[in-house]
């Protein structure tokens, strides 16, 4: 690697890592003595330090990591919880409706409902603290079965899943049944996510 090069490469292992990195790590990955490592290492910590930048690089221990200034946390802090609180999608609407009216449910019993594959949604709503692992089901394969959470109820200010508006009657069409229960679901889910 080109001697101008290196720093930058520092740079991007570090924002890259995430965590703190050795800098006999950095020397491997870039075929440099550790001693080059960990001379590149400070000149970048002190460069970030000395130009007024909203990211920085500090030294743990034997260690380095890239992380945010300090002085830009309330600021930070604004947008990750603006970009946790992201609305959810039609898709994860649609799924946490069929949990919270049948749970406790299996990932193939909400996938038989909507007829596409859930797994994707069912771990956005799980990270999102909506659903979660209730147990297995004591089936081959003993597959994992899925409710609400008590974050579910806090979204959508009810105490309890009882709460729940009924769903219609079964006494209709099979054709105006299905439409009729694409609508309350959504218009449920309207109502809910309102308030």
């Amino acid at each position: 690697m080109k001697p101008e090069k290196i720093n930058s490469a520092i740079e991007a292992i570090l924002f890259a890592n995430g965590s703190s990195v050795e800098p006999s790590r950095i020397a491997t990955a870039l075929e440099i003595s550790e001693a080059e490592a960990k001379e590149r290492l400070e000149e970048i910590k002190n460069e970030y330090q000395n130009s007024g930048r909203g990211i920085t690089i500090i030294k743990l221990k034997d260690s380095y990591q890239m992380v945010s200034v300090k002085e830009f946390a309330p600021q930070i802090r604004t947008v990750m919880d603006l970009r946790r609180n992201a609305p959810l999608s039609q898709a994860a609407l649609e799924v946490l409706a069929v949990i919270a009216y049948n749970q406790p449910v299996t990932k193939s019993f909400v996938e038989q409902i909507r007829g596409v594959d859930c797994s994707g949604v069912i771990g956005s709503l799980t990270s999102k603290d909506l659903i979660e692992e209730k147990g297995r089901l004591e089936l081959p394969g003993r597959p994992l079965i899925y409710g609400t959470t008590e974050n579910f109820l806090r979204c959508f200010n009810i105490s309890s899943i009882e709460e729940l508006p009924p769903l219609p009657e079964d006494d209709e069409k099979p054709e105006e049944k299905e439409e009729d229960v694409q609508m309350t679901v959504e218009e449920i889910i309207n109502e809910a996510t309102s308030d």
